[in-house]
């Protein structure tokens, strides 16, 4: 059987392609080597029976505030996003910093900070819709809204560590350091500052949600789309070379530089085979996973309020932590990125019981225990 086009590999992003071309009219398989689709979009019972935990992506922002995303009817195949009270707490010795949904509230607790908070974030906020669809666009193509995309570029560009100088209140430092390192970057490289803005952006607009029963139900309900749009899903297909690829006029690929190279190989030029073996990969995660008696023992009774919280204590913590990821060693005190959805989403643990996903950056590669 001849296709159209042939997806190989079910993660968002191979999801979203398969969708876009049977959106079309045109034919289009997906194959995936596992027994369900999604890649990182998984939920299992990692620790005891009924605890349901996310095995890979936990809190969806983006998949609230992509573009494409957007016009997806994903409601009408079973998809409910879980909005807790705030999107983000972040704890420290001595209070705790709050990223509210409302963004006069989130001003109104930073004290000193209000007035410049204001100036970054309101123009943003204000222009979300246009923004996201520049910065999510393709990168080589004229802007559909370049005045925003140059306003937003003047406080992006610069590292997190640059633009943190300009916030005098420790929680609010440490607000936008948490949400920069989710760059996986040290926070004096480049641009890092624009992950800090557009993750505290979209928290003021579309939330940090997370699907209902698990990061699961977001990719069964991309897949019940394509499916309803005539696309055809493979599991259990495993595609070591070409020749495990049905007939198709176009092949794409969503998988790692790594995995091209075991599939495809010889087949590419010889330079571009040269730049996908010298592809480096970036730092990896170490994730623990608790099935709980109750709800975690907060000191500071705001962290019940979010289904996100940050324990990376101050800015300058949280920095000589991921500088020492990005230098190839484990965090001395690392920055750990904590997501609670039982108490927000009752079908993720028994009765009485609560989950808890946890995870620090660690080196590409790292093989130590940080339990």
């Amino acid at each position: 059987m001849s296709y159209d086009a042939v997806i190989v590999g079910s993660g968002p992003n191979g999801l979203a392609a398969a969708i876009t071309l049977a959106q079309q009219g045109l034919k289009v398989a997906l194959l995936e080597a596992k027994g369900t689709t999604g890649g990182g979009m998984r939920t299992e019972e990692l620790t005891l029976p009924g605890f349901k935990h996310d095995t890979g992506s936990a809190i969806h922002p983006f998949g609230v505030g992509s573009p494409f995303f957007r016009t997806l009817p994903l409601e009408q195949h079973g998809l409910t996003w879980v909005h807790a009270d705030a999107p983000l707490t972040h704890p420290l010795d001595d209070g705790v910093g709050v990223l509210e949904h409302s963004f006069e509230a989130t001003k109104a607790g930073l004290g000193a900070d209000a007035e410049i908070y204001d100036t970054l974030l309101r123009p943003l906020v204000r222009g979300w819709e246009a923004l996201m669809g520049d910065f999510m666009g393709p990168l080589v193509r004229i802007p559909d809204h370049p005045i925003l995309l140059a306003r937003f570029g003047v406080r992006a560009l610069p590292s997190a560590a640059l633009l943190g100088r300009l916030f005098k209140e420790e929680r609010t430092r440490a607000l936008f350091a948490g949400s920069a390192a989710h760059a996986i970057l040290p926070l004096t490289s480049p641009a890092t500052s624009a992950i800090g803005l557009i993750f505290s952006m979209l928290a003021h607009t579309v939330g940090w949600p997370f699907p209902k029963g698990g990061a699961a139900s977001l990719a069964q309900a991309l897949t019940a789309l394509f499916c309803s749009l005539g696309g055809e899903v493979h599991t259990g297909v495993k595609v070591n070379s070409l020749k495990d690829v049905p007939e198709a006029k176009v092949v794409i690929f969503d998988l790692s530089a790594k995995q091209l190279l075991k599939v495809v190989g010889n087949e590419f030029p010889a330079g571009y085979r040269r730049w996908l073996e010298r592809y480096r990969l970036g730092p990896g995660i170490f994730k623990v996973d608790y099935a709980l008696d109750g709800p975690v023992p907060w000191k500071e009774a705001a962290c019940w309020r979010s289904s996100t919280v940050h324990l990376g204590g101050t800015f300058e913590e949280i920095a000589q932590g991921e500088r020492e990821v990005g230098r190839g060693k484990a965090p001395t005190n690392p920055y750990v990125l904590v997501a609670q959805h039982s108490p927000f989403d009752k079908t993720r643990a028994p009765e009485g019981k609560e989950t808890l996903w946890a995870y620090c950056h660690v080196p590409n590669g790292f093989e130590g225990d940080m339990t």
